[in-house]
């Protein structure tokens, strides 16, 4: 007599239940991978947007340090609003595209162990007149070298003086520890200057923030043409001035997809 040997096998019942449970399983995994896809894909555009934005504002703070008091303005997209950071404003706030100010030239200043121009007049010496004034502790030819070096224009600009409380810019030239404005010279003369010799200015453009550089140490003047992004998919840019404090405010949009943008902002206030 011959038996046959039986091999456990699933039933059809049990492999629909088998199959049914597999998919429900594989369905929860897929939708756990994707949520933490998805939670990693926002973080890090969270990430990159908050990092450009620091960046970003950690750049115009350190300009604006340099900004010398009244020179700083705010104007419209158009420039037909021109107007001092501490006048009342005109328009709503967020009409303000540009912010321009003449920044003191700390590049030679910080060069070398002696300043380029070290921000102080001898009023003591009986050589200074209305338009030659001493500076001692000066290297005034590092401040004509990289003046050279960093200015794109030739000849590059001549540097302009600064006083305090003085609303007017002196034309200058500058050797070895003197000073020498051009015309009639200051009509008073103090023991602290500044020296500068190009303006900046902060833009919005297309959404996107651009540094405008390299244009007259002059307040107000025309921005010209030379620029640097600084920032893109910019959404807000605001600021304001308060005697001798500018706040401002910056917030940049990190595009997702077309129905998620993640915003990051920074403010900050400079003295």
């Amino acid at each position: 007599m011959n038996y046959k040997r039986l091999t456990p096998a699933f039933s059809m019942l049990e492999l629909t239940f088998v199959i049914a449970i597999l998919g429900i399983v594989a369905s929860i995994g897929a939708e756990m991978i994707a949520k933490v896809y998805e939670g990693y894909i926002v973080q890090r555009a969270e990430y990159k947007a908050t990092v450009k934005t620091e960046l970003a504002a950690t750049q115009i703070a350190n300009r604006l340090a340099s900004a010398i008091p009244g020179t700083v303005y705010r104007k419209n997209s158009t420039a037909s609003t021109v107007e001092e950071i501490t006048d009342d404003m005109s328009l709503p706030g967020d009409q303000y595209t540009v912010l321009q100010w003449v920044s003191a030239d700390m590049d030679s200043y910080n060069a070398t162990a002696t300043p380029g121009w070290s921000g102080f007049i001898d009023i003591d010496d009986v050589a200074n007149t209305v338009n030659s004034l001493s500076t001692p502790g000066s290297a005034l030819a590092t401040t004509t070298a990289i003046i050279n070096n960093l200015s794109s224009s030739v000849p590059a600009p001549a540097p302009k003086i600064y006083f305090p409380y003085d609303a007017n810019e002196y034309n200058a030239s500058i050797a070895g520890t003197t000073i020498t404005l051009s015309g009639t010279g200051a009509s008073h003369i103090v023991e602290h200057y500044k020296l500068a010799w190009s303006s900046y200015a902060l833009a919005v453009e297309n959404g996107d923030l651009y540094l405008y550089y390299d244009f007259p140490a002059i307040p107000a003047v025309g921005v010209g043409t030379k620029k640097s992004l600084l920032l893109t998919d910019v959404s807000t840019f605001k600021f304001k001035g308060d005697g001798q404090t500018i706040r401002f405010k910056i917030c940049k949009e990190e595009r997702i997809g077309d129905d998620l943008n993640i915003t990051a902002c920074k403010e900050k206030a400079v003295f």
